[in-house]
């Protein structure tokens, strides 16, 4: 262990020694002050969240992780270009230790620099939202500077591709269709499906039954709120629509009916209801009337939430800032597994693209969905086709897979929202980022930097 904290020291040095590690606190903390002052919020909870948290957070991670790039990919590969590494190897040192002491010391750097970013970033949400109105303030308390739990309805995908998988068959009998036109007409009729699941007709009513497991045993006395969501084929005259709503068992004693309200489709909103609506078991009924002209669409993952109560804000900030530093701790190990094959521009490179894949993850994902990386016709109804699809669809879905397991935890829209990021996320996080996908790129790095020939002259042709 020693001659890995010794290597780890040699990074921190070097570091120091070509200012990286002050011109980087530098830029971290100017993002960090610069941006609020530059964008001016609107004065309301929201948009004070998204300048000081949403913003100064994701300009932190840009800055930390493109940092963490150029120094992993230049600090192994510079070395060995410009001859330097063949010093340390002739120690009694394994070429496993060398790298894994260059990962610490790009991971202790990330740790110091983050833990500045944070603890001023932190500094500035509390000075700032004392400037907030009384009321904005109230808000900011309640529904942001506080980690809340999450419910929802059970995931109903099961049922919904069971349901898509016997109309599809049963259309397949009826009226037979070529063979590659099959995944577009399953692609419609898994829509119909869940639009069945999702709409409310005008005059009809919705119920939820969304069950709050364990933390029904510390909510009693406590409001909770609801966040909901919905979309509409057709505007209103006012461009909102009125939702009439009622929280509780119907024939339980405990029924709240909520006064009418006016709510905008296509965006989020928060309401509180009244405590102690669920029932013994947990579970919370809520029924929405559509009393409108139009039907109303609630989407299944973000139509009907309930949050509630789970603790504090500084504590899940510091897991939301431990979840970015699992991707710097990956970075790194993306960047020195580069440079352990690769010279210092190729590495950089090869980095830089594989960064360019995880961002056009939504693209892969469109193409996963519509089954082709063709452009179809929508208003014809004609769907696309290509020779590749049966090829590239399936590689798309690996790498979809793989992004997923680092990109599915957002510590700053969790943050951002006011969403407990739990230690059982935390620590499922560690594991994913740092441990399998960190853990792939680190025996893969080793293994390619243990049989690099370290005395060809790196510089020469």
């Amino acid at each position: 262990m020693q001659r890995i904290i010794a290597i780890a020291w040699l990074t921190w040095k070097a570091a120091l020694r070509f200012k990286l590690f002050l011109v980087i606190a530098a830029l971290l903390i100017l993002a960090v002050v610069g941006l609020p002052l530059v964008i001016k919020d609107d004065g309301t909870a929201a948009g004070f969240t998204q300048i000081i948290l949403t913003y100064t957070l994701s300009a932190i991670t840009a800055l930390l992780g493109l940092s963490t790039l150029w120094l992993s990919c230049g600090t192994l590969a510079r070395d060995i270009e410009e001859c330097q590494i063949q010093v340390v190897a002739t120690k009694p040192i394994a070429r496993w230790q060398i790298w894994l002491g260059k990962w610490l010391g790009i991971v202790s750097l990330n740790a110091v620099l983050l833990a500045l970013a944070g603890g001023c970033v932190f500094g500035l949400l509390q000075w700032r939202a004392g400037k907030l109105p009384a009321a904005e303030q109230k808000i900011l308390r309640e529904q942001i500077l506080v980690a809340r739990g999450s419910a929802k309805e059970p995931d109903n995908t099961a049922m919904i591709d069971a349901e898509t998988e016997r109309i599809l068959q049963g259309r397949l009998k009826s009226s037979p269709v070529e063979k590659v036109d099959v995944p577009e007409v399953r692609r419609q009729i898994r829509e119909s499906v869940k639009a069945d699941s999702q709409l409310v007709p005008p005059g009809y009513q919705r119920t939820w039954q969304i069950n709050l497991g364990f933390a029904k045993n510390h909510l009693h006395g406590q409001p909770l709120q609801l966040r909901v969501k919905f979309n509409s084929a057709q505007q209103s005259g006012g461009g909102t629509f009125v939702a009439l709503w009622q929280v509780g068992a119907p024939e339980s004693a405990h029924v709240a009916r909520l006064a009418p309200m006016s709510l905008a489709p296509d965006t989020f909103h928060e309401f509180t209801i009244p405590p102690d609506l669920f029932d013994a078991n947990g579970l919370l009924t809520i029924t929405f009337l559509n009393p409108n002209e139009t039907a109303l669409l609630f989407p299944l993952d973000e139509g009907m939430e309930v949050l509630y109560p789970e603790g504090g804000f500084a504590l899940n900030f510091a897991r939301g800032l431990a979840i970015i530093f699992c991707w710097m701790a990956l970075l790194a190990a993306l960047g020195l597994a580069a440079a352990s094959q690769l010279s210092f521009p190729v590495a950089t490179f090869f980095a830089l693209a594989m960064m360019l894949v995880v961002f056009s993850s939504g693209t892969l994902a469109e193409s996963v969905d519509s089954g082709t990386v063709a452009a179809g016709n929508e208003e014809k109804g004609v769907a696309g086709h290509s020779v590749m699809d049966f090829a590239l669809i399936p590689a798309f879905k690996g790498v979809l897979a793989v992004v997923n397991l680092a990109k599915s935890y957002s510590p700053i829209d969790a943050l951002s929202s006011g969403r407990s990021i739990t230690w059982s996320e935390l620590g499922l996080a560690f594991a994913q980022i740092v441990l399998l996908l960190g853990g792939f790129f680190a025996v893969a790095g080793i293994v390619c930097f243990n049989r690099r020939e370290l005395a060809t002259a790196q510089g020469t042709q």
